[in-house]
C-alpha cells in the first residue's frame, strides 16, 4: 500500500461527541419523515387495490378450482400492475422521492421491485388461463388461443407481458453487463410501452373495472397521475429549464489521458439550487452524441454562471465528450441526488473516491462544513499517478485543513476488499485508517463492487446507515 498524506495538520482535532453519540440534525429527521410518508403511500396503494378486489366480492369467489385460479389471477394482476406503476414513479425522478431517498437508493428499490412485479404479472396470465381452462373443461393451449382470438385487447396484453420480461431480464446484472449503456437504456424505455399496451385489456375484459365503477375511475386516475409525473419531470421541466438557462460548453480542460473537465456556462444557474455532490443528466448537442444523455456529477462547486463536470473516456460517447468544442449547446435534467453536505448527521466527514468517482468528492470537499482537522479524504487508485484531480484535491485539503491519503495498489483477486493486497493482508480497515470515523459521515463514490466493499467496511466499523452515503458511477 502506498499512502501519501498532503495536508495541513496544524490544529488537528478530532470530532467530538456527547456520550459517544452526536445529536441527529433536524434536517435529517425531516427527510426521514418524508421517506416514511412516501413508504406509507406505497404500502397503502397496494392495500387499496386489494381492498377494491375484496369490495367487489373477490373473497367469495374461491369455491371451485376454476374460481380460485381466476380470482387469484385477478388479484396477482392488480398487485403486480400497482408495483409496476410504483417502479415507474421511482424512476421518474420526482423531487419528493429524490429528496427523501436520493437517486441511488430509489433506483435500488426500483430494481428490487422488478422481479416481484414480473412474477405477479406472469402469475396473473398463467392463473387466468388455468382458471378459464378449468371452467370450460379445455386444455390450457386451447384456452390461450381462444383468449388471443376472441377476447378484445388480449393480444396487446400478451405483447406487454413479453416486453416486460425482456426489460426485467436485461436489468439482471449478469445480462446488463453485456449491453452498452445506450442499448440497455433503450430497452429499458420499453417498460413504458409494456404499461401502455396493457391498459386496454384491463378496461375491456372482466367486470372489476367495468364502466361506471369506482375501481375503474381509481385506476384511470392512477394511470393519469403516473403518466403526468413522468411527462412533467422527465420531459417538460428539463426542456423548459434548458431553454431558460441557455447552457453552452465554455471550455474543455484535459486532466489526464482520456479524462477532461468540461466547464459549462449559462444564465441564472443559482436558481437551480444545485449543490456540490449532486449530478445532472446531460445531453450535448454535437455530432455523434446529441441523441444520448449521460449522468455526470459536478466536480466543482456550482456558481451563478458556471457548472463543471469531469468525464472519463470509456470507449462510448464519453470519448467524444472529451473533445467538445466551445459553444456546444447543452440540455439537462436535474440537479439530482442527496450525496451532499445537507445529508450530514455527524460533525466529521470522510470522503472516499476511486477513479472518476473523485468528481463529486472534490466538489463536496470544496463546500462541506467542517473545522480544520475534522475531515479526511482518501483517494484510491492502482498507482499514485492514476488519481484524477489529485492536485486540486490536495490544494483544497491544504487550504481547508483536511487530511489527504492517496492509497495505491491493486485489490486482491477474488477477495471482498476495497484496499490493496498488502493492506488487506495486514488487516487494515477504515477504522484503522480513520480512528475517529464513527464521529463522521462517510461519503463513497466509485465502481459498484468497490463502493459496496467500502460501505460494508464502514458499517462493520459501527457506523449507522444514516452516516454512510454512496454513489456508484457505473450503471
Amino acid at each position: 500500500m502506498t499512502s501519501d498524506t498532503r495536508a495541513t495538520r496544524a490544529g488537528f482535532t478530532r470530532p467530538s461527541t456527547v456520550n459517544g453519540r452526536h445529536p441527529v440534525p433536524e434536517a435529517y429527521k425531516r427527510r426521514m419523515r418524508l421517506a416514511d410518508s412516501l413508504q406509507v403511500i406505497c404500502v397503502t396503494s397496494v392495500a387499496v387495490v386489494i381492498a377494491i378486489f375484496l369490495a367487489d366480492g373477490g373473497a367469495a369467489r374461491f369455491g371451485t378450482l376454476a374460481d380460485a385460479l381466476t380470482s387469484s389471477g385477478i388479484l396477482a394482476g392488480l398487485v403486480g400492475t400497482d408495483l409496476l406503476l410504483l417502479m415507474l414513479v421511482l424512476a421518474a425522478r420526482l423531487p419528493p422521492v429524490d429528496r427523501a431517498f436520493g437517486h441511488d437508493r430509489a433506483m435500488a428499490v426500483h430494481q428490487q421491485m422488478g422481479k416481484p412485479a414480473l412474477y405477479l404479472l406472469i402469475g396473473h396470465a398463467v392463473l387466468l388461463i388455468g382458471g378459464y381452462a378449468a371452467a370450460e373443461n379445455v386444455n390450457v393451449f386451447a384456452e390461450t388461443w381462444s383468449m388471443l382470438t376472441t377476447l378484445p385487447d388480449m393480444p396487446l396484453a400478451f405483447i406487454g407481458l413479453g416486453v416486460l420480461i425482456v426489460v426485467v431480464v436485461s436489468s439482471i446484472v449478469v445480462v446488463r453487463r453485456k449491453f452498452r449503456y445506450e442499448a440497455w437504456h433503450a430497452v429499458h424505455l420499453l417498460a413504458y410501452l409494456a404499461v401502455l399496451v396493457a391498459i386496454p385489456h384491463q378496461l375491456s375484459v372482466g367486470n372489476l373495472l367495468s364502466e361506471g365503477t369506482i375501481a375503474r375511475y381509481y385506476w384511470l386516475a392512477l394511470y393519469v397521475a403516473v403518466a403526468g409525473s413522468i411527462v412533467l419531470f422527465r420531459f417538460v421541466l428539463p426542456v423548459v429549464r434548458s431553454l431558460r438557462h441557455g447552457l453552452i460548453v465554455e471550455n474543455v480542460e484535459r486532466v489526464a489521458p482520456g479524462v477532461a473537465s468540461i466547464r459549462i456556462s449559462g444564465r441564472h444557474l443559482d436558481t437551480l439550487k444545485a449543490t456540490s455532490g449532486q449530478f445532472f443528466v446531460w445531453r450535448f448537442w454535437a455530432r455523434g452524441v446529441w441523441w444520448q444523455s449521460h449522468p455526470f456529477s459536478l466536480s466543482a462547486a456550482p456558481t451563478e454562471s458556471t457548472l463543471r463536470i469531469t468525464v472519463r473516456a470509456l470507449g462510448d460517447a464519453s470519448s467524444t465528450l472529451t473533445g467538445l468544442s466551445h459553444g456546444t449547446r447543452v440540455s439537462f435534467e436535474g440537479p439530482y441526488g442527496i450525496f451532499t453536505d445537507r445529508a450530514r448527521t455527524a460533525p466529521g466527514i470522510v470522503l472516499i473516491a476511486a477513479g472518476i468517482g473523485v468528481a463529486p468528492i472534490r466538489s463536496l470537499l470544496e463546500t462541506a462544513v467542517f473545522a480544520p482537522g475534522q475531515a479526511t479524504v482518501i483517494l484510491r487508485s492502482h498507482s499514485v499517478g492514476d488519481s484524477y484531480l489529485a492536485e486540486e484535491v490536495a490544494e483544497l485539503c491544504r487550504v481547508r485543513g483536511a487530511e489527504l491519503r492517496i492509497i495505491a495498489g491493486k485489490r486482491p483477486p477474488g477477495v471482498d476488499s476495497w484496499l490493496p493486497v498488502d493492506a488487506y493482508r495486514a488487516g487494515i480497515t477504515i477504522r484503522k485508517i480513520v480512528p475517529w470515523v464513527r464521529a463522521a459521515d462517510v461519503y463513497v463514490c466509485g465502481p459498484r463492487a468497490w463502493t459496496d466493499a467500502v460501505v460494508r467496511d464502514a458499517r462493520a466499523a459501527g457506523l449507522p446507515a444514516r452516516q454512510v452515503h454512496y454513489e456508484r458511477f457505473d450503471w
